[in-house]
């Protein structure tokens, strides 16, 4: 094992192959989540317990109220509907949550330090790149640089899929064995994923491209939009 790390943990297909990827390199300490008072965690959340659970993972949810009481985002349970249509499109920049990756990562860090853990592991895409901007590399180089600074050089900040678009992530986690059924993706939030939000296009794509079927039970499977030029 090269260190013991902590994995930041949604519940959603990232995050989840993040953490069994995270267990063929390392000791996987803890996985951490956020509640922050999306639409969507009372479906993402309980997944993410479960699959640490499975793994034998201690598991935290670190509550953030102040997020969902103060932020603007679609994505917040006060914000406006979740967009519909390509997760390319403008419109969903709706549902960027301000500075959220820096808000968890800065946390995680404290978190990790005090666990006697040496690094973090965040499921960052090449698919984020463009409509969030706390997802891009840059910043992921950035906020690694400021983590070590801030942690006598302790903690380091792994994103093993930054290079990898969605479709790779899911092929890479149905090797790992990821059962993909237990993941949760759509922002809504509702009883079944809707099939028609930026982040159900965005999976439905993927599985389609990584040549494997789909679990997900969707209210709309019409065809997908097509990507803006």
């Amino acid at each position: 094992m090269n260190s013991r790390v902590i994995v930041l943990l949604s519940g959603g297909m990232d995050s989840v192959c993040a953490l069994y990827e995270a267990r063929t390199h390392h000791e996987v300490a803890a996985c951490l989540s956020f509640d922050y008072g999306a639409k969507h965690h009372a479906r993402e959340l309980p997944l993410a317990r479960h699959h640490a659970e499975l793994l034998g993972v201690p598991h935290t949810t670190v509550p953030l109220a102040f997020i969902g009481q103060h932020f603007t985002s679609a994505l917040l349970q006060n914000g406006a509907p979740i967009p519909t249509g390509h997760y390319e499109e403008a419109s969903m920049k709706q549902t960027v949550v301000p500075f959220r990756n820096g808000i968890m990562l800065a946390i995680a860090a404290g978190f990790a330090e005090s666990q006697g853990a040496s690094g973090l592991v965040i499921a960052a895409h090449a698919g984020d790149h463009a409509i969030y901007p706390d997802c891009r590399e840059p910043f992921m180089e950035a906020m690694a640089a400021a983590i070590r600074l801030g942690s006598y050089g302790s903690i380091e900040v792994h994103r093993p899929f930054i290079a990898m678009t969605k479709a790779q992530i899911a092929q890479r986690g149905h090797a790992l064995g990821v059962d993909f059924k237990n993941t949760w993706s759509c922002y809504v939030g509702a009883e079944l994923h809707c099939g028609e939000c930026g982040t159900c296009v965005e999976r439905r794509e993927a599985f389609l491209l990584a040549e494997i079927t789909d679990p997900t039970a969707y209210a709309h499977c019409g065809p997908l939009p097509p990507k803006p030029a």
